[in-house]
């Protein structure tokens, strides 16, 4: 095919005794956006990692161009003219964006800041960016970094673009947006390759797709000519109906009220402003809002780690029956009492496990002050490990291997099993779906239904409104740090939840 930017020939990688990729083949056109869809752990980015540099294939070929190469590293992949914009971003905070951009480049542009930065504005004006050359990565949202990200890759000259999950962190304006930018690319005879498995984006963005299952290559079809169902079955190797079980909610007690809690940041902005809201026993409350409304700042301050400046959170103890102001208390004891966070972060590596340890140690960060002996007990965290890796179906060589080795979507498993294995009264489950393929989510959504089943009041912060409508009972919007609607979730609309996420306080919605 004369116009095959690049083409993949039976590539295997094996990590120990998992394969995660076998035989792969496929082939990318230059002009076009290809989406590369599969579960978690169906060997997606490892793929993209031999094409990158970061991996070097078992067996197997690659052409560029109709050429056969050698990728041995970051570097042979740029001068291939091939960039990938990693899921977990590559940038030092305390740079500006040109900086983060010339970073680690030879000759005349690595010292002339202005003559970047002036590349930089010509780049984003090509395709559409909106970034500020001069601003601190630390000052940044999540996709302005995402947008540096993307224009390091074409400063240095990337004909082909690989993204990892490059919505996962997104509202969905600023998806639309990226999307906007990445056509353009593609008009402009741009390769791009989307890693992803959000069956909607593909549909609206790909030309074509291509599949992975369990490491294996399934097959690829034109975007115009397939939909939903037939690309779930091709990922899952059966047909799956997006119906999520949600029971009625049963005995519900008042468990958590809050009360007019204000929070303001060190810069002075308002990050909650009045909130107040109840959360019952065996209830889902979903929270949605477009990202950086004051979600993450809420659970934060509830579990006792975000300074509020007026408020009361009242927890109803239902072991004693007395009403605690959790305001008075450290995280430990707001823990101890049975409110429990597992926030998914952005950074699920950074924030909440240690990569180099296995799955045990990382069970033993949240056990091992109750050892009631010298030496740390490994019993219990390792048949807790066991039990998360059994139920959860977790994908790894065994509970020692580093969590780092682990895909995204194993990683986030073992986040939020953690959390429900302390048997909580209150669970805060933030953001436990972002990034995990239809199947893993299921097994999440399962296990909140059963601990909501079980009396628990679970709190979900979601990202994608379907399952927010389908999974919960309750749903507290929020915009701009203020509750802008309560609404139940049987007889709500995805629209008038899309309204109430967009006003600000004192609008009506």
């Amino acid at each position: 095919m004369a116009n095959a930017a690049i083409e993949l020939k039976n590539i295997t990688k094996t990590f120990g005794s998992v394969v995660a990729n076998r035989d792969v083949s496929f082939t990318v056109n230059r002009g076009e956006i290809l989406s590369i869809l599969g579960e978690n752990g169906s060997g997606k980015t490892t793929l993209m990692n031999m094409i990158s540099g970061i991996y070097f294939p078992d067996s197997g070929q690659i052409f560029i161009d109709g050429k056969e190469v050698v990728i041995r590293s970051p570097k042979d992949a740029f001068d291939h003219k091939i960039g990938m914009i990693h899921q977990h971003f590559k940038l030092v905070d305390v740079f500006s964006a040109t900086e983060n951009i010339i970073l680690g480049l030879k000759g005349k542009d690595k010292f002339n800041i202005k003559e970047s930065a002036k590349k930089v504005s010509e780049i984003s004006h090509k395709y559409g960016f909106d970034i500020d050359p001069n601003k601190m990565i630390h000052e940044m949202s999540v996709s302005e970094k995402q947008t540096v990200e993307i224009i390091k890759v074409l400063y240095r000259g990337a004909d082909i673009l690989i993204l990892d999950e490059p919505t996962a962190v997104l509202t969905p304006q600023e998806t639309q947006k990226l999307f906007a930018i990445l056509r353009r690319m593609r008009d402009d005879g741009k390769s791009i390759i989307i890693i992803t498995h959000k069956l909607h984006e593909v549909l609206s963005l790909s030309d074509r797709v291509s599949v992975l299952r369990k490491g294996e290559y399934v097959g690829t079809v034109n975007t115009a000519e397939t939909n939903e169902g037939e690309l779930t079955e091709m990922m899952v190797g059966k047909k799956i109906s997006l119906n999520i079980h949600r029971s009625e909610p049963k005995g519900c007690e008042d468990r958590l009220l809050i009360e007019n809690i204000n929070c303001v940041s060190r810069e002075g902005t308002k990050l909650l402003n009045s909130v107040s809201f109840t959360a019952k026993s065996g209830e889902i409350l979903g929270i949605a809002g477009i990202a950086g409304s004051g979600q993450r700042e809420l659970l934060e301050a509830i579990a006792g780690l975000q300074h509020i400046d007026s408020g009361k959170i009242i927890y109803n103890d239902p072991k004693t029956g007395e009403e605690e102001n959790l305001r008075d208390k450290t995280p430990l004891q707001i823990r101890e009492l049975g409110v429990r966070l597992s926030f998914v972060p952005e950074d699920r590596l950074g924030m909440g496990l240690v990569g180099n340890m296995g799955i045990t140690d990382n069970m033993m960060l949240r056990s091992y002050r109750k050892g009631k002996t010298v030496f740390l007990e490994r019993k219990g965290p390792h048949d807790l490990a066991e039990k998360i890796i059994s139920e959860l179906e977790v994908v790894t060589p065994g509970t020692e291997t580093p969590v780092r080795r682990l895909s995204g979507g194993n990683v986030q498993k073992v986040l939020v099993g953690r959390e429900i294995a302390a048997a909580p009264t209150v669970l805060m489950a933030a953001y436990p779906v972002r990034g995990l393929d239809i199947n893993s989510s299921y097994t999440i959504y399962n296990l909140l239904n059963e601990q909501k089943e079980r009396g628990v009041a679970v709190i979900f912060v979601g990202e994608d409104l379907d399952v927010l409508l389908e999974l919960c009972d309750r749903i507290l919007v929020i915009g701009s740090g203020c509750v802008t609607g309560l609404v139940d979730a049987r007889t709500t609309t995805k629209e008038e939840i899309g309204l109430l996420m967009t006003k600000g306080k004192g609008e009506e919605a």
